[in-house]
């Protein structure tokens, strides 16, 4: 279970840590967190808008990494 876990943040070789993939599965585990958290405390959450501003910031971060280089 474990090392099929591993396999989605890691990039071709398995080992070497795949930042944009890393950061895309913190990205869903924080959005489904708080998603649980809002149903738990009875406010209202947003999935559709918090996907699109995660979206859009994990898109920028990977547009500077590609001119950085």
């Amino acid at each position: 279970m474990i090392k099929r876990l591993l396999q989605l943040v890691t990039g071709d070789d398995n080992v070497t840590l795949e930042p944009a993939y890393a950061w895309s599965a913190v990205a869903v585990i924080v959005g489904l967190g708080l998603g649980v958290y809002s149903v738990a405390t009875g406010k209202p959450f947003d999935m559709q808008s918090y996907g699109t501003g995660a979206a859009a910031l994990l898109a920028g971060l990977g547009i500077s990494a590609k001119l950085g280089k």
